[in-house]
């Protein structure tokens, strides 16, 4: 990408889209396109193409969705497939329209199945029934790189698909319902510090294991796949480390610094029982994450400390 190019971050005010936003500034990247979801509901087709056709952007990267935790998968159902598949086919077919040079879409882990063999092979996908909590958020972001992998055969577009794991960072969502396990334990022992709580409940029974992924080092290897990858096959994006939620728990809880005690909830739910990407095909490309779980917690924790009742699922 030339520096001068016109970049359209959809979603810039979420996790990874202001981390994308971060890493291009960084790299010197200052012509970004930037829309909040009040200024264009990317929901809605006719607004969607005007925007397209009056800015007409090089580059795309499409971070915008509506993502929770388990709980949130669960409850909104109906809007977790309908936002999603409505803002991303808007998208992806008014960038096709307006000639967009490339296009990166971010999709999840949670598009495998279920009991998918580990670690997972992009070769994986459709081959097994999903969890059924998130299954319409999957089958939204399934139908996403279908939607880029079938422009790329049909029309010869360079639209590209990262499938990341578990992320977490600066930004993130930490509503106690809505958000993902661990800005959630974050903002639970946190409260439970303060507050000299004797003990924090955790939902599940703490033997399942996650990758996670630094939302930075996610944004990092999302301007190198737009430098260096110009595939129609989706591609993983991840650590290749897999960690317990009681490990993770444990973790947070020494960086936090809480001393009382946990309670797992063995009638919540667990989720997927294992969910470890295969990131082979990145590592061959040549890169690799910078920033390990300990140390992205650290920096997660300080600025959830600095922005502590501003941020995201506080009030």
């Amino acid at each position: 990408m030339n520096q001068d190019a016109k970049i359209y971050v959809a979603g810039h005010n979420g996790l990874v889209g202001s981390a994308i936003v971060r890493v291009l500034q960084a790299h010197g990247y200052d012509n970004l396109l930037l829309r909040t979801s009040k200024e264009l509901d990317l929901r809605r087709q006719t607004e969607v193409e005007a925007f397209f056709a009056q800015e007409r952007p090089d580059y795309v990267f499409l971070a915008a969705a509506k993502v929770g935790g388990i709980g949130a998968n669960n409850t909104y159902r109906a809007e977790f497939l309908y936002d999603n598949l409505m803002l991303e086919a808007n998208v992806i077919h008014a960038a096709h329209q307006s000639g967009v040079t490339k296009l990166l879409f971010l999709g999840s882990s949670c598009i495998y199945p279920k009991l998918c063999p580990q670690p997972m092979r992009e070769e994986y996908l459709l081959t097994g029934f999903l969890e059924p909590t998130n299954e319409p958020y999957a089958i939204a972001k399934i139908a996403g790189l279908k939607l880029c992998e079938n422009y790329c055969r049909q029309y010869g577009v360079n639209f590209i698909s990262a499938m990341p794991t578990n992320l977490y960072g600066i930004n993130d969502n930490f509503d106690l319902a809505n958000s993902h396990v661990l800005p959630a334990l974050i903002r639970k022992f946190h409260e439970a510090k303060l507050n000299n709580a004797p003990a924090v409940e955790i939902w599940g029974t703490g033997t399942a294991l996650r990758e996670f992924l630094f939302v930075d080092d996610l944004a990092d290897a999302l301007l190198f796949l737009m430098q260096h990858y110009n595939e129609q096959d989706f591609i993983n994006v991840g650590t290749g480390e897999e960690v317990s939620i009681r490990e993770l728990a444990l973790t947070i809880q020494a960086i936090v610094g809480y001393t009382g005690e946990l309670h797992f909830d063995s009638t919540k739910p667990d989720g997927t029982p294992r969910k470890l990407l295969d990131t082979t095909r990145l590592q061959q490309l040549g890169w690799q994450p910078k920033t390990s779980l300990k140390e992205g917690i650290e920096q997660t924790y300080q600025w959830f400390q600095e922005n502590y009742g501003t941020v995201r699922g506080q009030g």
